[in-house]
């Protein structure tokens, strides 16, 4: 694929870049296709081009806000597939052409984080809820009235072209299409990762997933690679369940109809006393709490990756704490490291093992990408893919 889009890459180094993207102007209105200027990329930075991208519910969340870390106007999108147009200088491990996943969890591969096994969080390059690049807080983006437009989550891909600082990319397998490589960047990888990474899910074990949206269907499609045997689904809509069996899934509970019982009650009950391995996908502290209390005693995990309200607060009893013997944890980024295990999940989908194709209901070109904010927002749709060009 990669080599379709090479010609006249080397024309617009070291240049201003002129091209379409789409513009969150105010919160919650749709987006306007405008033509941008793209610098190029300064030191330790990198120039894409962005082949496609797709729509993650982070995105909407974010372009609803009308209060920081919602600003405007600004260039969302943080899922993408692009092929590196140029480098900027001291930069050795990219070069023009390469195929590449954006990612916006740092990877430095050089502070104490990121040399670690134990941790994905790099401590030089911590991810904060910026506007504008690492390194020097400004922006790559101007339109022709030379009116700044802010970055975002470091990679602002629903650009035809975007500047990233090389701890956001990794170098994937040009073999791997873009409309699938696109999912790597974020939601996917962050499910399969905490199945995978985080949890260890082991052969033979029973796992429970609040939410069967895109990534608790990832953390399904995770537990079935690493050889789960009972997959439950837990939500308010049986309809997921249909969705969830071709993830894996091979149980469903409505919590709505568990009568005067608890979800956690229930779980309990059908795992003859708590799963091995519980996650909280919907980012509801309440639920965490279900999930805690129908994880297994003695060795349950709970694994929480949905996003709550910065303020929102646990209420466990410190004693059950205590006395079970359980572990609750959290899940970033699926406790991937972008730059080794992205590609392994490449790999594993390559080798016709990861199944990322059932992911990808929907597929619109740029000046549609407003129609995939709307599948999304109903519900319609688990990714929608948006080429720039098609």
């Amino acid at each position: 694929m990669a080599s379709t889009v090479q010609s006249g890459i080397s024309k617009t180094a070291g240049k201003p870049i002129r091209c379409r993207a789409a513009v969150a102007r105010k919160a919650g209105e749709p987006l306007v296709i405008e033509e941008v200027i793209v610098a190029p990329p300064k030191a330790h930075e990198v120039r894409l081009k962005i082949i496609c991208t797709s729509l993650c519910h982070t995105d909407i969340t974010l372009w609803k806000l009308k209060e920081f870390p919602g600003c405007f106007p600004r260039i969302l999108g943080h899922e993408a597939f692009g092929v590196v147009e140029s480098v900027g200088e001291d930069v050795d491990e990219l070069k023009e052409g390469d195929s590449v996943v954006p990612i916006f969890l740092p990877d430095c591969m050089d502070c104490v984080d990121c040399k670690s096994k134990k941790s994905n969080l790099c401590s030089k390059f911590p991810i904060q809820s910026s506007l504008l690049l690492h390194r020097d807080d400004t922006s790559r983006f101007t339109n022709a009235d030379g009116e700044t437009l802010h970055h975002y989550l470091y990679i602002s891909s629903f650009s035809e072209y975007t500047v990233v600082d090389v701890v956001n990319v990794t170098k994937i397998d040009p073999e791997i299409p873009p409309n699938r490589a696109c999912l790597l960047s974020c939601g996917v990888s962050t499910g399969v990762g905490a199945a995978w990474k985080t949890a260890n899910v082991e052969p033979g074990s029973t796992v429970v997933i609040f939410g069967l949206g895109s990534v608790g269907l990832a953390v399904a499609e995770g537990a079935r690679l690493c050889g789960a045997t009972r997959i439950i689904g837990v939500g308010r809509n049986s309809d997921k369940f249909e969705i969830g069996k071709q993830f894996g899934v091979t149980e469903f509970v409505n919590s709505k109809s568990c009568g005067d019982k608890p979800v956690s009650q229930v779980i309990i009950e059908m795992t003859n006393g708590g799963a091995d391995y519980c996650f909280e996908c919907v980012g509801l502290g309440t639920l965490v709490q279900e999930a805690f209390a129908c994880c297994r005693k003695g060795w349950g995990k709970t694994i929480v990756l949905g996003v709550d309200k910065p303020d929102a607060r646990l209420n466990l009893n410190s004693f059950e704490v205590l006395q079970s013997n359980k572990t609750l944890m959290g899940s970033f980024f699926g406790g991937l490291k972008p730059k080794s295990d992205v590609p392994i999940l490449v790999k594993r989908y390559l080798d016709k093992e990861l199944e990322l194709d059932k992911f990808v209901t929907h597929e619109v070109n740029l000046e549609d990408i407003n129609k995939a904010f709307d599948l999304l927002i109903q519900g319609k749709s688990l990714r929608c893919v948006i080429w720039m060009e098609k």
